[in-house]
């Protein structure tokens, strides 16, 4: 399983996941599952994936194959279509034709295999725009109103998300609330696990503004984990009981 989240605030955009893979008790493994696409000063495309490693690989390879082609069509090239909503389309359509592919071969053998994705970024002349795309090729769009989304194992770490985020939270706050909300998600549910990617995209700045990789001995991550849990006792041993 996994956990990924994406807020969309007034500031720019804040991206985390993990990196397990779970498909079995005796069969973990660490993949990547943050990727992104850019033409700095142009456009910076980011997507989080969830779900079948079969889908998302197939998807993603389809999509970094028509970037590189010799003469990019806008239609299918998610690094030269006219918007984000294009963007959005583009993956949308993709991963519905995988999801189709490889549904047939595995309904041989009564399995089945879908996986969703988060899809975040900005092109020069429009805004900012973050969405989730649905296996079926469908999505919905981050709002005022709802200014982040999770895919995977997200119930975890929702609760601090609804308390905090707002349209207007700053993205030093909002890189403490995503890592606060995968920290309560890995304390939770063995099916998720580090190593964590973190991606910051600025306002208006068209590329990738900060990216790092945060291993499992990483200390400034424990001393948040261990500041949050401290918080959360002392909060606890204030309240009065009923």
């Amino acid at each position: 399983m996994t956990y990924c989240v994406g807020l969309l605030l007034d500031q720019g955009i804040v991206l985390l996941s993990d990196t397990r893979t779970n498909a079995g008790l005796d069969n973990i493994s660490i993949y990547r599952k943050m990727f992104t696409f850019s033409n700095d000063g142009e456009r910076v495309i980011a997507i989080m994936t969830a779900g079948s490693l079969s889908v998302t690989q197939t998807t993603l390879a389809r999509l970094t194959e028509a970037t590189e082609e010799d003469d990019p069509d806008e239609t299918r090239s998610i690094l030269h279509a006219p918007s984000m909503l294009k963007v959005a389309q583009i993956i949308g359509a993709t991963l519905a034709d995988v999801t189709t592919d490889v549904s047939i071969k595995l309904s041989r053998m009564n399995q089945s295999a879908t996986a969703s994705l988060i899809v975040a970024g900005q092109r020069r002349g429009g805004p900012m725009r973050m969405f989730l795309i649905y296996p079926e090729g469908n999505f919905i769009e981050a709002t005022r109103d709802t200014p982040f989304l999770q895919i995977g194992e997200h119930k975890y770490g929702k609760p601090i998300l609804d308390r905090v985020i707002t349209p207007e939270t700053s993205l030093e706050d909002a890189e403490k609330a995503v890592l606060l909300s995968m920290d309560s998600t890995l304390r939770s549910n063995l099916s998720v696990g580090m190593p964590l990617d973190l991606v910051v995209i600025e306002k208006d700045s068209f590329r990738i503004s900060r990216q790092r990789r945060i291993e499992a001995e990483d200390e400034r991550f424990a001393q948040l984990s261990r500041a949050w849990s401290d918080a959360l006792r002392d909060a606890y041993q204030k309240i009065e009981s009923l």
